[in-house]
This record gives structure tokens, C-alpha cells and sequence, in this order.
């Protein structure tokens, strides 16, 4: 609504659609993130199976559909061309596997990239896998603790959540009470890549989320874990 409001505004550009409603004008999806059939007012024009999850994805192919259709690409043979694309680094990227335990990276760093994010690999793992997400809030607004409220929100799907608190003006054990003990807090990378390795059981996936380096925690945990 807020998009629409500054467009009536006035926009000299050509307009393409898309949205995640049924009623949504233009292009949208029809099916899971990862593989789902393309609409175009409706009507069936093409379908995307690849390697990437998460909601956010899922537009962002809706996104570079429209893009390629208003140059003369046909709808179809985007969806093909989307097919074929590898994952970008940092977006559920593979680590490394140890003991049935999967690791992956994400750079997902504020509460509504987060809740995507486990959200997309819940989907993908299914709801008998546990996620042990592990995070550190490392941009500003994150470190001022703008956005703090949100974050139990933003872990719904995780079944345990651990969170590096280096670095913040605000407490994040409290931020995170309503979580229970299913919030672990340290100011230590090594204290929580520790804790992680002691709860991590065979089928779990670790998913670490920041948008920076987080101390090299991935591979300090395929370490600790093999």
C-alpha cells in the first residue's frame, strides 16, 4: 500500500507487477520458495525449480521475471534461465556437514530477514528437523537495539536460538525471556559456539546469521563438531 501510494504520485517509468496475493496484479507464485509454478494474471506461464529458499527469494524471481519480460524475454524461458542459476554466497549457503549436523551461512541480519530465513529452511528441512539458529545483531539499528522487541518473533520457527551479544548497548537475555530456555545469550563467540556443539544432535541444522565475518564461527564449528 505504502508502494502504491508513492506511485500515484506520479511515475514516468514503464510499471511491471508482481505480489504474493492471488489477487495480486501481474506476476505471482504458486507453490513452495524453492519450486513453484509462475502466473501472469492468472494464467500459467512458467515454472521455477532451483536451489534457493526463503519467501524473499521467491519474489526477487517474480522480480527478475517482470524485469526480463519488459526487454522481450518470454516468461518461460526466464523461469528456464532461473533454473540454472546457482546460489548467491551468504543466502543458506552450505558450510559444511559433520556427524549429521548441516551448518549453513546467511547474511539475514535484522528480525524480518531473520523470520524469512528460518522460515525457508523450515520448509525445507520439514518440522521434524531441529534448527539451532545462531545469530549475531551486528548492524546499527540491530546494536542500538532498535528492532530488539522483534527479534522472539523473528525465531518462531527455531528450536533453539543462540545469540552473540558482543558489542550491544542493550540486554539481550532479557530481549529474549519470553524465549525460555530455548534462548541461549553469550558475549563469547567460543563460549557459544561451545554451547551450540553441546546441543547439537545428529539431523540438526546449525544456521548462522550475520552480516559480518561473526568471528569465523563457522568453521570454529565444523571444528568443535568433528
Amino acid at each position: 500500500e505504502a508502494l502504491s501510494r508513492v506511485l500515484e504520485r506520479g511515475c514516468w517509468s514503464d510499471v511491471a507487477r508482481f505480489g504474493e496475493r492471488r489477487d495480486a496484479p501481474g506476476f505471482r507464485a504458486r507453490g513452495e520458495p524453492h519450486a513453484f509454478d509462475v502466473l501472469k494474471t492468472g494464467v500459467l506461464v512458467g515454472r521455477v525449480e532451483w536451489a534457493l529458499l526463503g519467501e524473499h527469494n521467491q519474489m526477487n524471481a517474480l522480480a527478475a521475471i517482470a524485469a526480463a519480460e519488459h526487454v522481450g524475454v518470454m516468461p518461460q524461458v526466464a523461469c528456464e534461465a532461473l533454473g540454472q542459476f546457482a546460489n548467491v554466497k551468504r543466502r543458506l549457503e552450505l558450510k559444511g556437514e559433520v556427524r549429521g549436523i548441516t551448518v549453513y551461512d546467511d547474511f539475514a541480519h535484522h528480525p524480518t530477514a531473520i523470520r524469512t530465513t528460518v522460515d525457508g529452511l523450515r520448509r525445507k528441512v520439514g518440522p521434524d528437523s531441529r534448527i539451532l539458529a545462531v545469530f549475531e545483531p551486528r548492524s546499527n539499528t540491530m546494536k542500538l537495539g532498535t528492532m530488539k522487541a522483534q527479534l522472539p518473533w523473528s525465531l518462531e520457527e527455531a528450536d533453539l536460538a543462540f545469540c552473540h551479544s558482543g558489542g550491544l548497548g542493550w540486554d539481550a537475555s532479557e530481549a529474549l525471556l519470553e524465549m525460555g530456555e530455548r534462548a541461549v545469550v553469550s558475549d563469547s563467540i567460543d563460549t557459544l559456539v561451545s554451547k551450540v556443539v553441546k546441543a547439537a544432535q545428529p539431523g540438526d541444522q546449525i544456521l548462522c546469521m550475520s552480516n559480518g565475518g561473526f568471528g569465523g564461527i563457522h568453521e570454529k564449528l565444523l571444528k568443535a563438531l568433528s
